[in-house]
């Protein structure tokens, strides 16, 4: 039974050790909306959160969500890093996205109030009330 599993758990910490995180100078990023972004032609949900949508529901929903965009916009123009890990249901691939300074961009946007925490399971909550 080790013998079989061993050679498995190498494999996976091989993968692991080279998915080293990824730098993304000013200018190379492409924000899709205040959770998505594009790079290189890859599009990139970031991880943690939970953004209104900009074809949303509600106008206080589409003002938020344009709000968002904008933010994330502004983090991004100065470069991020970018740490991926897996893929959401949509083929789209998850990642951490930081700033120079090492912030996590998800936080950054939940601490003011332009997303929520969202850990990609459950029904997530709408954004008009």
């Amino acid at each position: 039974m080790i013998s079989r599993t061993l050679p498995l758990a190498l494999l996976l910490l091989a993968g692991a050790a080279n998915a080293q995180p990824q730098r993304a100078p000013a200018g190379h990023v492409q924000v899709i909306d205040g959770d998505t972004i594009r790079l290189d032609g890859e599009t990139i949900r970031l991880r943690g959160l939970d953004a209104p949508e900009l074809h949303g529901r509600c106008a206080a929903e589409i003002a938020l969500a344009i709000r968002a965009t904008e933010r994330l916009r502004q983090i991004v123009a100065a470069g991020v890093t970018i740490e991926r890990g897996g893929s959401d249901r949509y083929r789209r691939t998850l990642a951490t996205v930081r700033t120079s300074q090492g912030r996590d961009v998800a936080m950054i946007l939940i601490q003011e109030g332009l997303a929520r925490p969202y850990d990609g399971r459950g029904q997530r909550q709408g954004w008009c009330w």
